[in-house]
């Protein structure tokens, strides 16, 4: 087993010998100030699916954790990562649960499959606003199949239910796979990245976007840190 794991990894530094000199990207995101209190959700005209909640849930706006972190950012390689002409197969899943989007932000590479699931007894009405892409809506009756799309150019598409108003997410379309989605406890990471000069973008729902530069010249870790200004209640 350990000759076919080494047999595994001569192959693949063969076909990307970058990969001896693959840095990483990591960081923190956090906020200062106050956020602005998450709001409960009634969902009592929808019973099927308040059952599913055992307290009330609450809007995903602001998603603070301990010590100021700040949740649900998109990170990513903004500029400077080698164009990729090859989409990811497997495809990104949304799923409507509890009269929930799960996850509240979907990151995906242009062109690769986005399947949206409808996992409630209820029907949702999926509609996302794309205003560069092309901007579509359907309805998606319990037990139906996934709905399939895809989107061809980047963009930040805010994504809602016709049926049910509390429901709100969003999709990040990106041309890169270098990316990730902030934890509860804001941390990222952006591994495997050849050396060069990059451009990291921090992109938030109600607080906007940062960017920081970071130069990778081996395999060594950059520490990168976003800190946003909470808006005033």
């Amino acid at each position: 087993m350990r000759t076919k794991q080494m047999l595994v990894a001569l192959l693949t530094l063969l076909v990307c010998p970058c990969l001896l000199f693959a840095g990483t990207v990591s960081g923190k995101v956090s906020y200062t100030g106050t956020p602005a209190k998450p709001k409960p959700i009634d969902m009592s005209k929808e019973p099927s699916c308040a059952k599913q909640h055992a307290t009330p849930i609450t809007t995903e706006t602001v998603v603070a954790g301990a010590n100021n972190a700040l949740a649900n950012v998109v990170v990513y390689i903004s500029a400077g990562a080698p164009d990729e002409g090859q989409v990811p197969q497997q495809a990104v899943t949304f799923e409507q649960k509890g009269c929930q989007y799960i996850p509240h932000v979907l990151v995906m590479h242009t062109g690769q499959e986005l399947k949206v699931l409808n996992s409630d007894q209820t029907s949702h009405n999926i509609h996302p606003l794309a205003k560069t892409n092309r901007e579509w809506n359907k309805s998606q009756p319990p037990g139906t199949p996934p709905i399939s799309e895809k989107y061809d150019k980047e963009e930040f598409i805010t994504v809602k239910c016709n049926v049910h108003p509390w429901m709100r997410g969003y999709f990040a379309v990106l041309k890169t796979s270098h990316y990730d989605v902030s934890k509860d406890d804001g941390g990222f990471k952006l591994p495997n990245l050849p050396p060069g000069k990059y451009t990291i973008t921090a992109w938030h729902e109600d607080y906007g976007t940062q960017t920081s530069d970071v130069t990778i010249t081996g395999n060594e870790t950059k520490d990168v840190t976003f800190t946003f200004k909470a808006k005033a209640y």
